[in-house]
């Protein structure tokens, strides 16, 4: 071959040899950079895909702030109101007065309720049901071991 390549004028080998890096740079520019650059492409579009799959999330979770925020007020309050007939009961508690207030809280007021009923009832509205006594009044009813109770319980937070 380089005898052929020697056999040949000056102006042809130079030929070849311009034509050879063409072609050197041409089979590199195919295996090297047109992979690169296809990787590069798809990295794009898939970028784009989890650009816009967070957009919709972050829409989504502004929808769900929002919602808490418009209907926890009306919600918690019926929901605090049913929870507190409902544990009451359990504890064998009379309720006198059940008032709910704009905050989300609700006061309530026990008359004549045996104190270890009550301490039972208020351990379970902070511990099982995740409320918080905001206020507490507890004074002697007229027999011993009974109190009343005036208590405001709401959300934690």
């Amino acid at each position: 071959m380089k005898e052929w390549f020697t056999g040949l004028n000056q102006r042809e080998q130079l030929s070849l040899l311009v034509l050879g890096i063409a072609l050197a740079l041409y089979v590199v520019f195919r295996m090297l950079l047109a992979p690169l650059d296809t990787a590069r492409d798809n990295m794009a579009a898939q970028n784009r895909g989890v650009s816009e799959s967070l957009q919709r999330v972050d829409v989504m979770v502004s929808q769900i702030q929002q919602l808490q925020k418009g209907g926890a007020a009306a919600g918690a309050r019926r929901n605090l109101t049913s929870l507190v007939n409902s544990s009451t009961a359990q504890h064998n508690l009379q309720v006198a007065r059940l008032q709910p207030n704009s905050r989300g809280e609700i006061q309530v007021r026990l008359e004549s309720a045996a104190f270890d009923d009550m301490v039972a009832w208020l351990y379970q509205m902070e511990h099982r049901e995740g409320l918080v006594v905001h206020e507490a009044s507890v004074t002697q009813a007229g027999s011993a071991g009974r109190v009343n109770v005036t208590v405001r319980l709401g959300p934690a937070g």
